[in-house]
């Protein structure tokens, strides 16, 4: 292209007619301009267009996360679910049970020292948009407000939830292993049986405050997951 515009350059240096030679060399760069932009646009809209895809990729990995720590989350609501209803049974009047009823008690006991879970997200596809910053560059600024904000701040402390509640945990597992083992509760006195149930008291309001957590959880995830399919629809 430079020799042709060198071609047509020429014959008007060669004649002297420098004022035609200044319009074309104005035009010649106006053309190397318009298409330097256009270049300019094109790439622009290469960029705009590889970056759509990576956030609905994003929101969409995040999406199929959530839906998987909502099932999970289920789960242990599942299980703190069964040993609230078996403590509300004996702490009204566990003497009763151990005196007139055992067998019963220690079927309640194993249902109560069955496993206990705690929950840990998935958060493979937010990390990684963390981790190469990408997230900072998606546009939709409210729905990545709200996906940090879960993922730093209510899973951030329901993991302390956890922490603190498995703590609770073990300390009631450790002291009770005999119960947990064999399945019977063996033999207490009246004190005895006072500080089990509170023992166990310590344990279900740690454990208690964790599942109201965990419920708040899934309102933000349901929340969140009908916001991130509004956005990968469009």
């Amino acid at each position: 292209m430079n020799n042709t515009f060198r071609r047509f350059r020429r014959p008007f240096l060669a004649n002297g007619k420098f004022g035609k030679y200044m319009v074309y060399a104005i035009g010649e760069i106006i053309l190397v301009v318009i298409g330097i932009l256009i270049a300019l646009q094109i790439n622009n809209w290469n960029e705009a267009r590889k970056l759509k895809v990576a956030e609905k990729e994003f929101y969409d990995g995040v999406k199929n996360d959530l839906t998987q720590d909502k099932a999970y989350i289920k789960t242990v609501l599942a299980l703190a679910q069964k040993k609230d209803t078996v403590y509300n049974i004996i702490s009204n009047n566990l003497n009763n049970w151990y005196n007139e009823n055992r067998a019963e008690l220690d079927s309640l006991l194993t249902i109560y020292f069955s496993s206990q879970r705690t929950f840990y997200p998935i958060s493979g596809s937010f990390e990684a948009a963390v981790s190469s910053n990408e997230i900072n560059r998606f546009q939709n600024k409210e729905l990545r407000q709200a996906v940090t904000k879960l993922y730093n701040s209510t899973y951030a402390r329901l993991m302390d939830n956890a922490e603190d509640t498995d703590n609770r945990w073990f300390s009631v597992v450790k002291k009770y292993s005999r119960i947990r083992r064999t399945g019977h509760i063996g033999e207490m006195n009246e004190f005895q049986r006072e500080e089990f149930l509170d023992d166990i008291f310590y344990h279900m309001y740690g454990l208690d405050h964790y599942s109201n957590n965990l419920k708040k959880a899934i309102v933000a995830i349901d929340s969140l997951i009908i916001a991130q399919s509004k956005f990968l629809a469009n």
